[in-house]
């Protein structure tokens, strides 16, 4: 079961083909993780989600409080039975059906699913080779646009593609200024030594959760120095470590690129406090 502005229904009852999401790639979405009816993160998921539609001029509606959508959300886990278990949520905003590029009601819709979990707490990755690669063909635009979760993912769609094709396990997206982005589910932290770094979000990466939790982890550290930069190609074979983050795996090394070999001790420790601090939380 989904949940439909608010209504329990059928999977199939609810996205017709006049949904703006599916014609234009007009709609925004939230990934969440949900652990035993704990939306993690929520109030920054959910202040993302605020000021997206802000940017993408979508009338917000007055009852879209925090706690409506949290209760919203609540009841999509506990219709599905994972009121107890840890589920993964996608939240989905559209401004509803309409053929015209601007629609004359402007009526927002929302729709939540979810799905079981596995593992409450993040864990170290049992990959035995994480591999990458530059994907080339497509550039992400920097600016504000790219930072936004939208349903407009054809670069990471086909970088999929592309990794799947060549037996990649994630690809890396640049920028049309040559400066690596961001993986295609999730954002880049570089290691040399005891400097971790991240690219800016004015190249273009998206605006992540976990990006923000990390940045906090690395800065109340006392060990680590972040900055925050751009990451030439370059700097990718000089790097000690490469990893990427997202709200549902949390840290996932990167344990190849080209013929560089990575080693994970600063993405562990980085992980090990993350999940210290979640537990604190």
């Amino acid at each position: 079961m989904i949940n439909f502005n608010g209504q329990l229904t059928e999977d199939s009852k609810c996205i017709t083909t006049k949904n703006r999401g599916y014609k234009y790639g007009d709609a925004l979405f939230e990934t969440l993780k949900v652990v035993h009816g704990k939306i993690l993160f929520w109030e920054d998921h959910y202040f993302r989600l605020m000021a997206s539609m802000r940017i993408m001029r979508m009338e917000i509606p007055m009852h879209f409080t925090m706690e409506f959508l949290e209760a919203e959300i609540l009841k999509t886990i506990n219709v599905n039975g994972l009121a107890t278990s840890t589920a993964r949520v996608r939240f989905d905003v559209d401004r509803g059906d309409g053929g015209k590029y601007l629609p004359k009601e402007k009526i927002i819709s929302y729709s939540i699913k979810a799905e079981a979990l596995e593992g409450d707490f993040y864990a170290v990755s049992t990959y035995d080779s994480y591999t990458v690669d530059l994907f080339k063909d497509y550039f992400v635009a920097p600016g504000l646009l790219s930072t936004l979760k939208t349903n407009n993912k054809a670069i990471n769609v086909l970088g999929s593609i592309y990794a799947e094709e060549n037996d990649f396990d994630n690809c890396l997206l640049l920028n049309t200024n040559k400066t690596v982005v961001e993986a295609l589910n999730g954002n880049l932290f570089l290691v040399k030594g005891d400097t971790i770094k991240t690219p800016p979000i004015e190249d273009g990466c998206l605006n992540g959760i976990m990006r923000k939790q990390i940045i906090d982890v690395i800065l109340n550290s006392g060990d680590y120095v972040l900055e925050t930069a751009s990451i030439s190609p370059f700097e990718l074979q000089k790097a000690d470590e490469l990893f990427i983050t997202n709200v549902i795996v949390g840290v996932q090394p990167i344990l190849k690129y080209r013929k560089k070999e990575f080693t994970t001790k600063v993405s562990e420790d980085i992980l090990k406090r993350f999940n210290i601090k979640l537990r604190l939380a």
